[in-house]
């Protein structure tokens, strides 16, 4: 790999426990919900997300890394006097002011095209220490390049099962039903003990009311909504609302998008 050219922490001082992550440009739903789930989880636990800037999953990542308080790195396909695409101008000043870092293989003056990509899912590869987390791939995407490039580096491909009937879910369904990736329902899968003992040790030094540990309890399962939560315990919305505010005091969930999620 040539000389990184960056602007922000070095992404080399930021790198040293960090993950991976990419996938479709045409995002869903569904794709933006795990993006939530387990980027929460890795900043939560000190983890460095890496992406590629581009629309989509990379930007979903690197800006719900920044809302979380966590550090991002971003690499371009161009060189860093292009914010390409110019919409994430705003991403790419919140990136640097939460101490995160853009840094390209490319002069400064050189502009995007589309050779220029491949290469820097390369980069995208090489910089992430726990390897490459894949959320929604088309059948011949970009995502699936970077999965090939990461398995000749030696790195871990990790990917997000998806519906059968999603065309941006062939991709990595075919990775693990290949075995050219190991499927991750949960960022737990992917730096297990780190994220356990952390989330133990956490919750063990609060002490918690009975309706907050039943909520705990559910949330460890899936993020819900405020409704959702509400019907599993029986218990009024304006009740449950409290008590998830008091929660969020103590630092126990976050919520985003309209779904309560562990912090």
């Amino acid at each position: 790999m040539k000389t990184l050219h960056f602007r922000g922490a070095d992404p080399y001082t930021i790198n040293k426990k960090s993950i991976a992550i990419v996938g479709s440009r045409r995002m869903t739903r569904y794709g933006r919900e795990v993006v939530d789930k387990f980027v929460s989880d890795f900043v939560g636990n000190g983890i460095t997300t890496i992406s590629g800037f581009m629309y989509g999953i990379d930007t979903e990542v690197h800006q719900k890394t920044v809302d979380y308080g966590g550090f991002t790195i971003a690499v371009f396909g161009c060189g860093l006097d292009y914010i390409y695409p110019p919409e994430n101008k705003k991403l790419y000043d919140e990136i640097l002011k939460n101490g995160g870092s853009v840094a390209s293989e490319y002069e400064d003056k050189e502009k995007p095209s589309i050779w220029k990509f491949p290469q820097r899912n390369k980069v995208v590869a090489s910089l992430s220490s726990l390897g490459v987390l894949i959320i929604e791939a088309g059948e011949n995407s970009g995502s699936l390049i970077t999965a090939k490039i990461a398995k000749k580096l030696g790195k871990k491909v990790w990917a997000i099962p998806g519906p059968i009937n999603s065309l941006v879910s062939v991709g990595c369904n075919e990775l693990i039903k290949s075995g050219d990736a190991i499927m991750a329902t949960s960022a737990m899968d992917i730096a297990k003990l780190q994220i356990t003992n952390d989330k133990l040790q956490k919750t063990n030094s609060i002490q918690l009311s009975k309706q907050e540990e039943q909520i705990h309890k559910i949330l460890e399962l899936d993020p819900l909504e405020i409704d959702e939560i509400a019907q599993k315990l029986g218990i009024g919305i304006v009740e449950i609302g409290s008590t998830l505010s008091i929660m969020g005091i103590k630092g126990l969930i976050t919520e985003s998008g309209g779904k309560y999620h562990l912090s």
